[in-house]
């Protein structure tokens, strides 16, 4: 009934078909897992917030997971053009390392490598202990490690 124009409103805000797609169909999922608590006239103004929090959500971690290539400035004169290459090269299976992770190892060692934050505040934000974080980063030094190798 709504589908369409929480689509078009995240489309609005996105600029992409899929992603909008995507986001909608979340948010008549979580709509769904709530269909007990929820008053039917308050149905379409939860829609649209739920819609613009979880695209927020995904715009941040997009922007998270590649913001780490803007702030090393590579010398391009002091570089070979095999350099040039291996950094590029290290920086596409960087970015498909990221993208094959799992969303929660990503989540943390973005937190933790990028925005510098310490494993406390990363499972307070997270809502997890601390041991999660932990356990989450190893999980994730270990996916860069094997998928860097190749």
């Amino acid at each position: 009934m709504h589908f369409a124009q929480v689509r078009n409103y995240v489309f609005f805000r996105s600029g992409n078909t899929e992603v909008a797609t995507d986001i909608a169909q979340e948010t008549f999922l979580k709509i769904w897992e709530k269909q007990n608590s929820i008053q039917i006239e308050k149905v379409k103004g939860l829609l649209f917030k739920i819609a613009g929090d979880l695209f927020i959500s995904h715009h941040r971690k997009e922007k998270r997971s590649f913001e780490f290539f803007n702030y090393y400035v590579f010398d391009k004169e002091a570089q070979s053009p095999e350099d040039e290459f291996a950094f590029k090269q290290l920086k596409e299976n960087y970015s498909r390392a990221l993208n094959k992770m799992r969303e929660k190892q990503r989540t943390v060692f973005l937190l933790s490598r990028v925005e510098n934050l310490k494993y406390t505040e990363i499972a307070e934000m997270q809502g997890i202990s601390v041991k999660a974080v932990e356990k989450r980063m190893k999980s994730a030094l270990d996916h860069l490690r094997h998928f860097l190798k190749q």
